[in-house]
């Protein structure tokens, strides 16, 4: 149990570790990181028994339906909308990067009570390729939902357009990530570059949030300055 535990949690330390260390200028409290992560984790009871449903009356049990609509639409939906009416009214959301904390959180809190489950159940042999491919790329949708959350809170009058983004972005790779899963034989050559293009855009997300940052940081001491 101890091993299934350490196996299930380490990815999720590593993972939620190097993405906060990311923000260079101000970081958020870990209270409200570890509040937003416990929304996570408890979306998965209520997701498993809708998606245990579907399967025990045999609907929309085709491989793209299932990948697109019952995992990724469903999974991202539910997080999308924790993140909206939850973190989006934190007062410690103040900037475009904690958008990126706080998307990573809630997906990673998902991320691990599935792990936990699916190592219970199988084993903790399979811990090192959940921590490379699942647990990975829902941190790494909960960047890409996260950076569009902040940009909409503080970046763009289009708001309606980058919550929408927020949310068909990530349950698209979502969707794709699990139709590889069930499609290709070989899954691992399609997958182990779909991943390196995942993280590849995500860092992207995350250096265009520091950047916007850095900016804000310039402006304010500009402003500073002018007043003294």
């Amino acid at each position: 149990m101890f091993a299934v535990l350490s196996a299930g949690i380490a990815p999720t330390l590593a993972l939620m570790s190097f993405f906060y260390l990311k923000d260079r200028f101000d970081s958020e409290p870990l209270t409200t990181v570890f509040r937003t992560f416990l929304y996570g984790a408890l979306l998965v009871f209520p997701i498993m028994f809708i998606q245990y449903a579907f399967m025990e009356e045999g609907i929309g049990q085709t491989p793209l339906i299932r990948s697109f609509l019952l995992t990724g639409l469903m999974e991202e939906f539910f997080k999308w909308f924790i993140f909206l009416y939850t973190v989006y009214k934190y007062t410690d959301f103040d900037s475009l990067y904690d958008g990126i904390i706080y998307g990573v959180a809630i997906s990673l809190g998902f991320a691990t009570v599935e792990n936990l489950l699916y190592l219970l159940a199988h084993g903790v042999e399979y811990a090192f390729s959940r921590a490379i491919f699942p647990v990975s790329s829902h941190a790494l949708f909960g960047v890409i939902m996260g950076y569009y959350l902040g940009k909409a809170k503080f970046l763009t009058k289009n708001v309606k357009r980058s919550q929408f983004s927020a949310l068909l972005i990530p349950l698209s790779l979502h969707g794709f990530y699990d139709f590889i899963l069930e499609t290709v034989p070989s899954w691992i050559y399609v997958m182990t570059p779909f991943m390196i293009l995942l993280w590849m855009f995500a860092l992207r997300k995350v250096k265009l949030a520091n950047q916007q940052e850095y900016k804000n940081v310039v402006v304010l001491a500009e402003k500073k300055s002018q007043i003294q």
